[in-house]
């Protein structure tokens, strides 16, 4: 398991420079999405499933949203849809799918071992997930809840567009 760890935790050190790295965004969402769930893998590997599974279902299902919203509100057109078809070379997509391959090879292993101790020696429960969040920790879920809204109020505002006025 402690191989599994560092192999994950290097995967996602690699990962996240890369994507930090990258000019083109497509080959930066691809580098995080990567980055997103070798993170998940090593939460799952600590003890921490819960933390894990929210890992996946929330950060890297919302960064693939939030990019086809992204590029939805962008609405580029034809020619930037030419553009990107020239960018998507088979060689884009080396990088990302040797590291994923080296994550599903973990999770492989960590699914057929008969061994499954973990370093975290108890569980986490949703329900200790949720007093947490809303105990000590209230007025950090709220503010992060406010400064969500207010991305969106923006997001809104720069992608709507204001009908052309005619002359009569």
């Amino acid at each position: 398991m402690e191989v599994v760890f560092y192999i994950a935790a290097i995967v996602a050190i690699i990962s996240t420079v890369l994507a930090i790295t990258r000019l083109n965004a497509v080959h930066a969402l691809l580098y995080l999405i990567v980055s997103l769930l070798s993170v998940a893998i090593v939460f799952f590997v600590i003890g921490a499933p819960f933390m894990a599974a929210l890992e996946v279902i929330i950060y890297a299902g919302a960064i693939m949203v939030l990019f086809v919203f992204v590029v939805m509100m962008l609405n580029l057109g034809k020619k930037a849809t030419d553009m990107e078809k020239q960018w998507q070379r088979g060689g884009m997509w080396v990088g990302p799918s040797i590291l994923a391959a080296v994550l599903i090879a973990e999770v492989a292993y960590l699914v057929s071992s008969p061994a499954t101790a973990v370093y975290g020696s108890t569980v986490i429960e949703p329900k200790q997930v949720g007093i947490v969040l809303f105990g000590p920790y209230l007025i950090g879920v709220e503010l992060a809840s406010m400064l969500l809204l207010g991305a969106l109020v923006g997001a809104y505002h720069l992608g709507r567009r204001t009908p052309e006025k005619t002359e009569k």
